[in-house]
């Protein structure tokens, strides 16, 4: 009998151990996991930003919004560029009929906001297109300018709150980062990556800031 009650003690510790190791290591193994992808992002980033020609910045003679983007290009049915991002970064979003957002929650990166309404969100061009401009864009087709500014399969699209958007205008990595530090590895991987693809040089400085922000990629 004493061997049987001290068998049925074992097996109920075992039951409460188990359930509380497992709660206790599954986060732990989550984040284990986002900063190997982190490491890893930075790690490719950094071999792509190494690729990328370094040169002056271009003359921002003949820019204009216009060059790139007469208009937001629709993708989905009635639903522009714009209406798909706000939809995918988004939380409860409702749209209308011509699949403008009238409902919604928003999280900002670039500052850690909240946003409950679509009027003080803005999708940003991570890669400002005065920036890309002078970045080489300025001898692209019309098309390609377009197909740039409308870029869904790149991270070069993002909600961010109308107030970082204002504050970042048309400027690059040296001169403007996201206020939140958590995101400066998100962003440089994004900012080159889209560099990258669309074979657009970068500044000295601009590499140099660039690769301060990729250290965060831990």
């Amino acid at each position: 009998m004493i061997f049987l009650w001290r068998a049925v003690q074992v097996a109920v510790l075992s039951l409460l151990i188990i359930p509380f190791t497992a709660v206790v290591a599954t986060p732990r193994a989550a984040a284990d996991q986002r900063e190997r992808s982190q490491a890893e992002a930075g790690t490719l980033a950094r071999r792509m930003l190494a690729q990328l020609r370094v040169a002056r910045p271009l003359s921002i003679r003949g820019y204009g919004h216009r060059r790139f983007q007469p208009r937001w290009a629709h993708h989905r049915g009635r639903c522009d560029a714009r209406e798909v991002v706000l939809a995918r970064d988004g939380r409860r979003v409702r749209r209308n009929a011509a699949c403008h957002p009238v409902k919604g929650v928003w999280y900002s990166p670039y500052d850690g906001r909240w946003l409950k309404s679509e009027k003080l969100v803005d999708v940003d061009h991570v890669v400002p297109l005065a920036y890309a401009w002078r970045s080489g864009a300025s001898r692209w087709s019309q098309a390609r300018r377009r197909a740039f500014a409308n870029d869904l399969t790149r991270p070069e699209l993002i909600t961010v709150s109308h107030s970082a958007n204002i504050a970042k205008g048309g400027q690059g990595p040296q001169s403007w980062r996201p206020r939140r530090r958590g995101y400066w590895c998100r962003y440089a991987t994004s900012w080159i990556t889209v560099k990258h693809h669309y074979r657009l040089f970068v500044t000295r400085k601009e590499k140099v800031a660039l690769l301060n922000m990729l250290r965060t990629c831990r």
